[in-house]
């Protein structure tokens, strides 16, 4: 059964999401596109701490403190700096061979496809799902220097009430199509299949998620303990279209999407869909924003569905070539996941001072959030990729290379930073505007 709003607001952005003029038509869902032409949506200030961020109560946290401490007697496994936990071969038992098994998913994306579906009744939007949650797991596994020979086996926990055969039927339909298409770049994982859960009690609506393994030459995973003071930091940009994707994407990734819904979206969505949010959260933080995902944005060809909705962006088939072309000159990779752009934190040497100080514009969706939400720059750079979402650390000598078989791909790339020498981790990003954030 499709949900249709019987009223649309209509009105003409003047800075930020707080102010509007509004105008009322019947039966219809649109913002001007024009209204958008030439203008800057302005970045709101706050001085805010994680405990009274935005983020922390939606009951969701960037750094996940808690769950790192419940972890943090497991193994480590074998290189503590690795991107994923690196393993002895447990199943074959050979000494220069390591396995990897690694989960990850889509996360509350999915809630964003079920509204769009929901209210459009277009089933394509959970293809993208079933990217995310490929595309989470395998560009992990990208940053520990494994991108061949995978197995891939997927979760999908459903309340059968609300989520029919039809959208599981999309979400492994996309999963091939993927796959299919990860092939042709040759990049061969395995689709051996899953478990589909009827879990109403526990899932309001759906979640899905995956799991992929292999075994890998213990020579060739990426430690990142190479990663020292006098690398540059090679970023790659989550926006654009590269030549694999059929589509502009927005960047958007699929971290953060908690903020994005509850702060892009109105309490159109609260009303109509109060399965698609925790109903203890306070009320003043539930879909606070002002827009419908049918509403046109940008241009004609998007809408802000299409926006938050856009497919996770693999580097797959750029990483494959510089990882199988140019292992040795690969110091360190980071993928800017939970965490944003602070995620690199955890992952490179105690002593080292990284800098961020040219990273690229940041993407339309991005300001359109931090305009909503009136979040810190400070909490937008912990949370989101802001338009870049995989680092590279080398050789200043070996970043023009690495840039350019990047273009080749149709995918954004430049030095973004370095790495400096400091008695004690820390991480300096510049803002657009040329102020500087600290991170310790």
């Amino acid at each position: 059964m499709l949900i249709y709003s019987l009223y649309v607001k209509l009105f003409i952005i003047r800075g930020q999401c707080s102010r509007y003029h509004f105008y009322t038509f019947p039966c219809t869902n649109y913002i001007c596109p024009n209204s958008l032409a030439g203008v800057s949506l302005g970045f709101k200030q706050h001085s805010m701490t994680n405990e009274d961020s935005l983020y922390a109560k939606r009951g969701v946290s960037a750094q996940k403190e808690e769950v790192h401490a419940a972890t943090a007697n497991l193994d480590q496994g074998l290189f503590s700096k690795a991107f994923c936990k690196i393993y002895p071969d447990y199943l074959a038992g050979e000494s220069d061979w390591v396995n990897v098994m690694h989960a990850d998913g889509a996360g509350t994306k999915s809630i964003l496809a079920y509204l769009y579906w929901r209210q459009t009744g277009d089933l394509s939007v959970w293809k993208g799902i079933a990217q995310d949650a490929i595309v989470m797991n395998l560009d992990d596994l990208l940053c520990a220097g494994i991108h061949d020979n995978i197995v891939f086996n997927s979760t999908i926990d459903r309340n059968k009430s609300r989520i029919p055969g039809e959208v599981i039927k999309s979400v492994i339909e996309g999963s091939d199509e993927l796959f299919e298409t990860l092939r042709s770049f040759g990049i061969n994982i395995r689709y051996l299949g899953g478990e589909t859960a009827d879990v109403g009690d526990v899932v309001r609506t759906i979640a899905v998620n995956g799991t992929m393994a292999a075994r890998w030459p213990s020579k060739k995973i990426v430690t990142n303990e190479k990663i020292a003071a006098g690398d540059v930091i090679v970023g790659l940009a989550s926006s654009g279209q590269a030549v694999y994707e059929s589509a502009h994407n927005s960047g958007i990734g699929s971290n953060g999407l908690t903020s994005a819904r509850h702060d892009v979206l109105s309490n159109f969505y609260a009303s109509f869909f109060p399965e698609s949010f925790e109903p203890s959260l306070d009320p003043k933080v539930v879909y606070i924003g002002k827009h419908q995902m049918t509403d046109v944005i940008i241009d004609e060809a998007h809408n802000i569905g299409q926006l938050l909705l856009s497919p996770t962006r693999t580097y797959a088939p750029l990483m494959k070539k510089l990882l199988s072309n140019h292992f040795d000159n690969i110091h360190g990779l980071v993928h800017c996941s939970g965490g944003g752009q602070t995620k690199c934190m955890k992952f490179v040497p105690e002593n080292v001072a990284i800098v961020k100080d040219n990273l690229f514009d940041i993407p339309y969706v991005f300001q359109l959030i931090q305009s909503c939400s009136g979040a810190s720059d400070k909490e937008m750079y912990q949370v989101f990729n802001m338009g870049c979402r995989l680092e590279i650390y080398c050789n200043a000598a070996d970043a023009p290379l690495f840039i350019e078989e990047a273009k080749a791909l149709g995918i954004g790339a430049q030095v973004i930073g370095r790495v400096e020498y400091s008695p004690q981790k820390n991480l300096t990003i510049t803002t657009p505007d040329k102020r500087n954030i600290l991170y310790t």
